[in-house]
């Protein structure tokens, strides 16, 4: 499901509530934005964008993040029937990453109703998805708990491309910090994690 454009960093060109262009190597990329993050570029030249890639049968589509929280999100909603990229984008136009994670968490379909495009049944089946998966600690919501610890987000994804359980590699993850002082390395990290998983 990852896209082959991880992410574009370039120069702003310009930029809508709805859409970025970013100009790299002499060549434009058209990326639909989120309001949040349209807000995040306000006064910025030079930019970096995480991408997400839509190929769909009548278009290609790039889609522009400033935060892995909030890609991460645009992922989890497209996951649940029903919901498109557009209706992800006005999620992420209305709420903020953490505000779409309280509410799903709390059930809290009105909510999410407020958000264009979504309605009851919508609603529901984003809560019925996602809550369970936020509830387990799925690596995916890491960053959302904005601890700061970078080191254990990073460690656990590279975990997740190598195809280990999340749920396991949370655990071997978390053993080793707490033996481990303050200043390891992610590579020593990963490597004393793969020894265990």
């Amino acid at each position: 499901m990852h896209s082959m454009i991880e992410f574009i960093s370039g120069i702003l060109i310009s930029k809508t509530p709805a859409h970025a262009v970013v100009e790299t190597n002499g060549v434009g990329y058209l990326l639909n934005i989120s309001l949040n993050t349209f807000d995040a570029l306000s006064g910025k030249s030079s930019i970096k964008l995480l991408t997400h890639f839509a190929v769909r049968e009548d278009a290609h589509v790039l889609y522009g993040f400033i935060t892995e929280a909030e890609r991460s999100m645009f992922r989890s909603l497209i996951s649940v029937s029903g919901i498109g990229p557009a209706s992800a984008i006005a999620a992420l136009s209305t709420l903020k990453p953490s505000e779409l994670q309280s509410a799903i968490l709390a059930g809290d379909v009105d909510g999410l109703k407020k958000i264009k495009g979504i309605g009851a049944k919508s609603a529901q089946r984003i809560i019925v998805d996602l809550r369970g998966k936020m509830e387990s600690g799925d690596p995916i919501f890491e960053f959302f708990n904005e601890s700061g610890n970078t080191i254990r987000s990073e460690a656990l994804r590279a975990l997740r491309n190598l195809g280990f359980d999340p749920r396991k590699a949370q655990k071997v993850v978390d053993d080793i910090l707490e033996m481990s002082d303050e200043s390891m390395r992610i590579e020593d990290l990963i490597k004393q994690s793969l020894k265990s998983l």
